[in-house]
């Protein structure tokens, strides 16, 4: 039996998909108990590869090729996939053609003058009804949560401080200690984000996402948090003797 078949044990596995037509990461929960060739079926629906001619290569958290997912037959978790690695998927028969290339594609253009002198469009539509945007009491409400965001967000930079000891408390997750190393904006998703160096393995990556940096970490204990899940504080690390006298 090759090295890649290992009977694991936990039901599901989250790992990130990805495929030749978008260079988008997409992260997905699938059960190991599912077979290869209906794991194609599902991807099809994610990626619109054909799954007769999908190929399924899975590659480690430092992005190096480990296998490809070969026999249709096979269920997955009978592959060493683990949770954080990458599976790209490629469909052989399209192999060669760069769908994120629109540079060659005739665009319509029209300026937003001449757009909004228009009396069939969506905008115009959405005017004549005050709704969306042009709702005053839509508006309104849009500024007020603005504006709490705003001040949320420069609160939580007064009380986390990068080098500060933390505590990460997600719902329906374990409490995680480690180090502030990073708060700020980022260029992955928009808001205050809050890079932390657990004290454990608990984390998605070394402080990299996406191909920037934004802190430095051994691989697997760097992950990016929402302000409002972390305590700054005394959190001393988690020694396991602590818990030597609980049954």
């Amino acid at each position: 039996m090759s090295e890649e078949y290992v009977v694991q044990t936990n039901p599901m596995v989250t790992i990130n998909v990805t495929s030749q037509f978008t260079s988008f990461l997409n992260e997905r929960r699938f059960d190991r108990g599912t077979t290869i060739a209906k794991l194609k079926n599902n991807l099809e629906l994610i990626t619109g590869a054909n799954p007769g001619t999908m190929t399924l290569d899975v590659y480690s958290q430092d992005d190096k090729k480990l296998f490809t997912l070969s026999n249709d037959a096979a269920l997955l978790g009978e592959y060493a996939v683990e949770d954080g690695m990458r599976l790209h998927v490629t469909d052989t028969s399209s192999v060669g053609i760069n769908f994120d290339d629109t540079s060659k594609v005739e665009k319509f253009e029209i300026t937003d003058d001449d757009y909004d002198s228009k009396r069939d469009t969506v905008r115009s539509f959405l005017k004549k009804n005050k709704m969306g945007k042009y709702n005053p009491e839509t508006q309104a409400e849009m500024e007020r949560l603005k504006q709490e965001t705003a001040l949320e967000e420069e609160k939580a930079r007064e009380r986390i401080k990068v080098g500060s000891r933390c505590e990460v408390t997600v719902p329906g997750q374990m409490a995680r200690r480690g180090q502030v190393e990073f708060i700020g904006e980022t260029e992955f998703k928009e808001g205050l984000w809050v890079g932390v160096k657990y004290d454990e393995p608990y984390g998605k990556h070394d402080g990299t996402v996406k191909g920037k940096r934004y802190f430095t970490c051994p691989q697997g204990y760097g992950s990016f948090v929402k302000a409002k899940n972390v305590e700054c504080g005394d959190f001393p690390e988690i020694d396991d003797l602590d818990f030597e006298d609980e049954m």
